[in-house]
């Protein structure tokens, strides 16, 4: 176990932000993580992953802790699905790759998603018509209030479009320990999504492909946070009702659109490029020159800086269209 005081905070956050913390706590056990429970009563406590969906917006006064608790388990296999159950600091593409290459199907869709397979259940993590929720059985935590363990079913994980009930009423209070999760060994490719299928003309359609077209994808468009720090998609595409649908279609006819539960999907990207922010910066903040839906630290960026352009691209989205976009990112 890594303790640590006046901890540096910037290789933990993909936006790169220079900021620290009074205490970090890094556990390799559930052992170790329950002897420290008695020690976080009354402070402040944050419990982070890959650091690829945060923006720390100041020091942060408190205890940060982080898992680095590992493991691929099979747990169950027969001729059509296998169950593993998957340690919480896995970086997550790592799992994805691991998985296409042992013929388990259902995730090759998130290629290439940065952050860590505990966080990924947190946010319920999606792409390409793809979401975690769609594989996960259960999720193993550890209470940080009092130290005992408890595992949440899918049904009680709360799971919605990027939300579970981790982000809303039990934010904050559970560490997740491991994610169960059932895979299919017979594949079924889900390409109707973006530009995927324009992506694997002329290959074979396997899972290798899927995950392969996806990763280029991704990379065509997507700054890699090493290089350039982002923390992946800034705002979630909202979903608006019929009525508002059908007034935005008669103004945009040419407008992208998916309909899901609950109304219509619109990519905050493509509204973010018609209020005419692509490639657009305030200070050492920018929108992304070839994904909108980016926001990037050019070098340097403080919090402020970044949270003062959200709010201005916010402000002129809503201003031209009438649709409210909200920042995917956890600001702490």
């Amino acid at each position: 176990m890594l303790r640590q005081h006046n901890y540096s905070l910037k290789n933990n956050n993909t936006f790169g932000i220079d900021c620290r913390a009074a205490e970090f706590i890094e556990y390799d056990s559930v052992e170790d993580l329950q002897r420290v429970i008695p020690e976080l009563k009354g402070r402040r406590v944050l419990h982070i992953g890959g650091g690829s969906n945060l923006l720390f917006t100041g020091d942060f006064p408190g205890v940060v802790l982080h898992s680095r608790i590992k493991g691929i388990d099979i747990l169950d296999e027969t001729d059509e699905t296998v169950v593993i159950r998957v340690g919480a600091a896995e970086v997550w593409d790592d799992l994805v790759a691991y998985a296409v290459k042992n013929g388990w199907n259902g995730i090759e869709n998130l290629s290439l998603i940065p952050g860590e397979t505990g966080a990924a259940a947190v946010q319920n993590i999606g792409a390409y018509g793809t979401e975690v929720k769609d594989v996960i059985l259960s999720v193993e935590t550890l209470s940080l209030e009092n130290g005992k363990m408890r595992t949440f079913s899918n049904a009680e994980c709360g799971y919605a479009y990027r939300q579970s009930v981790f982000k809303k009423s039990l934010k904050g209070q559970y560490a997740v320990i491991s994610v169960t999760m059932r895979l299919s060994k017979q594949f079924s490719p889900n390409v109707g999504y973006g530009n995927i299928r324009q992506a694997l003309e002329g290959r074979e359609l396997t899972a290798s492909n899927v995950r392969q077209a996806i990763i280029d994808i991704r990379n065509q468009k997507l700054p890699d946070p090493k290089v350039t720090g982002n923390a992946g998609s800034f705002f979630v595409n909202p979903v608006v009702d019929a009525d508002k649908f059908n007034d935005l279609r008669q103004q945009y006819p040419d407008m992208p659109y998916y309909e899901v539960e609950g109304g219509f999907k619109i990519p905050a990207g493509w509204l973010i490029e018609q209020a005419g922010w692509k490639g657009r910066a305030l200070g050492r903040a920018a929108v992304h020159d070839r994904q909108a839906l980016v926001i990037v630290n050019l070098g340097g960026a403080s919090a402020a800086e970044i949270v003062r352009l959200s709010e201005r691209v916010r402000k002129d989205v809503f201003s031209k269209f009438g649709v409210s976009i909200s920042p995917e990112v956890n600001f702490v």
